[in-house]
């Protein structure tokens, strides 16, 4: 049995904290949990009222002469935390705090809801809050309502979950309007011990749950929680997990010293953690709802080629174009459908993809089309759409739908666009669970989501690497620097450090005359790259700090008395070491590769197509460390523009495998080195398959 079981479906429940005074939360719990049906025993304590509701009050949990699983403590933080020693001595099982005046006020309160947290693990009891909403669980079994929200919702088959207590006051009204049920529905506020991961995990098992919601403020990480969620929603038995998560436009750090840490914000934290997990993240209210519905029916597109069924051109070119933004294509109907199509429909229809029925399309016509296109073999799913002429039929070709939608395996998606007109077809369509949306876009951006879900079912999953590092010889760099007081590595530290992670390192060296300069490009051998070395310069480029290509004595006497002067010029507070003359990188694909330290989740890997635009154009992909050859595969491959890798218009294809071996030593790194604040590897060049990957420009912060 769950700890949590204790939570959702308890056999008795102590409110403590029931008032007999209508529209305080001690009353309206009460009344809900009592005006719900609630399938246990019910237990109002107050230790000034006689009874609430016509119900027998007790003065204090101790009082009650059965066992309570469930404690509803409704009570300010100092009579909360005597409270809790009452519910510990009783052997209450679990127990819910809605009060609010706890972390989320700080001082006082927060140290109450420390000891409280403490007091509850050490006996053993789960604890929900505080600051939160409740539980609610509809099952006709258990009917309980253990919230400050009047509405029961109705019975479903999708689970919820919400840090935010007000929010899900208007999920419950938003849901009713729907048709939208729940298995379970819980607030969870400031996570004192109850969180997300407690959560899923305790869903996944639930046989009662097919999908989950969270609408989620910030997540309590821990390491486990990616390979756990991993497991929840691509193991065994596969739990859709749909997060909508706030503050996504407060992304980015206000200042940061490498092109990473400015593209690297909170929000693509959340998003590697999301990706690598296997959740689906949508941006809004509505689209928590419509996403959910459609993985409710538990019916997932085998790939991503969409039939398109409508009634009106208009609406039909809106869907077109929103199901390639999705990553969905339109299916190559087979013939024998073409032939179908040919015959029930008039001349002037479209029979090719998407199929126009013409305005004045009957429900025979809708359901003859849609049963031609749904047993095609080329056609992964259907978007159906329905715009109200005076001779529709919404109900009839609802019911047509809905038929046909109970004989396939495959998603049918429906747009019944308007309000009125096409209230009763959809009516019908939510009662027979078959999800339909205002407009069209809703649906292809929907069954893009579901497509999303086959592709993380269907990801391909290779062996790891077997790579060896020098972790010895790296530790003591780290040492040595972070010792002489060395906050930022660049070239002559850094490349030692990489080289024991597996990077290829051009030859160097430093320069501090142009005799230095010269005499070095021969050891070296030309071409040869001439960069300013400076600890207060990051950025060379900025400076005209940099000079490339250079194949003669005079070209680099002559960049080493130029950069100097640039980099004077520009920045006359900084310390000049000097320059650094190092072999020019054989020509390759210019990429880059960065870290960024985030505290309380880890280092967040970052890959791009690298050069000077990287910052302007944001073409970049991250993953949380550590991380392995797969995740490193995923990363490259979707990069918008990772053709130029793959052998773009007959060019020759890059070493991609070295690219993903460099990355998992790179993840290696931080994981061993965790002092590494930030690095920037830009570029890296990549060559030709099977000739590696050669380093370039890098910068390595430390955490002070």
């Amino acid at each position: 049995m769950d700890k949590l079981d204790a939570i959702f479906s308890p056999e008795s429940v102590a409110v403590i904290g029931a008032s007999s005074t209508p529209g305080k939360v001690g009353h309206d719990i009460f009344e809900n949990i009592l005006r719900g049906g609630y399938a246990g025993t019910l237990y109002p304590v107050n230790p000034t009222a006689r009874s609430i509701l016509s119900v027998r009050c007790h003065p204090t949990i101790g009082d009650i002469p059965d066992p309570i699983d469930l404690a509803m403590i409704i009570l300010p933080p100092k009579a909360a935390i005597k409270c809790v020693d009452e519910c510990i001595e009783k052997g209450v099982k679990g127990i819910v705090i809605v009060s609010a005046g706890f972390k989320e006020v700080g001082g006082e309160g927060a140290s109450i809801e420390r000891q409280i947290a403490e007091k509850c693990a050490r006996a053993g009891i789960r604890l929900v809050g505080p600051n939160c909403l409740g539980v609610i669980n509809p099952r006709s079994s258990v009917r309980l309502n253990a919230s400050f929200s009047a509405r029961m919702p109705k019975e479903g088959n999708i689970s919820f979950i919400s840090q935010s207590g007000a929010l899900c006051t208007a999920v419950l009204d938003f849901a009713a309007d729907r048709g939208f049920g729940f298995s379970k529905f819980i607030s969870i506020g400031n996570k004192a011990d109850v969180d997300e991961l407690d959560l899923l995990r305790y869903y996944h098992k639930d046989p009662e749950t097919d999908v989950i919601m969270i609408y989620m403020e910030e997540l309590r990480y821990q390491p486990s929680f990616i390979d756990e969620v991993k497991e929840i929603t691509s193991g065994d038995r596969p739990t859709p997990i749909i997060v909508i998560k706030s503050g996504k436009t407060a992304a980015g750090a206000a200042a940061a010293a490498s092109h990473t840490g400015s593209l690297a914000g909170t929000e693509a934290v959340y998003d590697a953690i999301f990706n690598q997990s296997g959740i689906i993240r949508v941006d809004s209210v509505n689209d928590l709802f419509d996403v959910a519905i459609a993985f409710s029916t538990q019916k997932i597109p085998s790939g991503n080629h969409v039939a398109i069924i409508t009634n009106a051109g208009g609406p039909g070119i809106i869907a077109t174009d929103m199901t390639e933004i999705s990553g969905l294509k339109l299916a190559a109907f087979n013939p024998d459908t073409t032939q179908k199509l040919r015959k029930f429909l008039p001349p002037t229809a479209n029979i090719n993809n998407p199929v126009d029925l013409i305005g004045d399309a009957s429900k025979d016509r809708y359901e003859h089309a849609l049963e031609a296109v749904i047993s095609d073999e080329n056609v992964d799913g259907v978007l159906m759409i329905l715009t109200p002429q005076s001779m529709t039929d919404a109900i009839g070709t609802a019911e047509a739908i809905s038929s046909i939608y109970k004989t396939t395996n495959k998603p049918i998606l429906c747009s019944f666009m308007g309000v009125v007109d096409v209230s009763a077809g959809v009516k019908h369509l939510q009662e027979n669970h078959v999800p339909v949306y205002r407009f069209p876009e809703d649906t292809a951006r929907v069954m893009g989501k579901l497509y999303e879900t086959t592709r993380w079912l269907t990801r391909r999953i290779l062996p790891e690497y077997d790579l060896a590092f020098d972790v010895e010889k790296a530790s003591e760099i780290v040492a040595r620097c972070l010792s002489e007081g060395k906050t930022v590595l660049g070239e002559e530290d850094g490349h030692g450090l990489l080289q024991c992670y597996g990077f290829n390192v051009p030859a160097m060296q430093l320069a501090t005359s142009e005799a230095d300069a010269v005499k070095m490009a021969e050891e070296i051998g030309y071409p040869v790259v001439m960069k300013i070395v400076s600890p207060q310069i990051l950025h060379k480029m900025d400076v005209g700090g940099v000079k490339v290509n250079l194949s003669t004595p005079q070209a680099v006497q002559d960049a080493f008395v130029s950069i100097m002067e640039s980099a004077r010029r520009a920045r006359p507070e900084a310390r000049l070491k000097g320059v650094l003359v190092q072999k020019m990188a054989p020509p390759g694909i210019e990429v880059i590769l960065g870290v960024s330290r985030h505290p309380g989740f880890g280092h967040l890997i970052m890959f791009g197509l690298g050069g000077i635009y990287v910052e302007l154009f944001k073409n970049v992909n991250f993953k949380l460390a550590p991380i392995g050859r797969n995740n490193a595969r995923r990363l490259i491959r979707r990069i918008r523009g990772f053709e130029i890798l793959n052998g773009f218009r007959g060019k020759p294809r890059a070493d991609i495998e070295a690219l993903e071996k460099l990355i998992v030593g790179l993840s290696h790194m931080v994981t061993h080195h965790p002092q590494i604040k930030e690095l920037d590897i830009n570029p890296l060049f990549v060559h030709e398959e099977g000739k590696g990957a050669t380093l370039a420009d890098i910068i390595i912060t430390f955490e002070e």
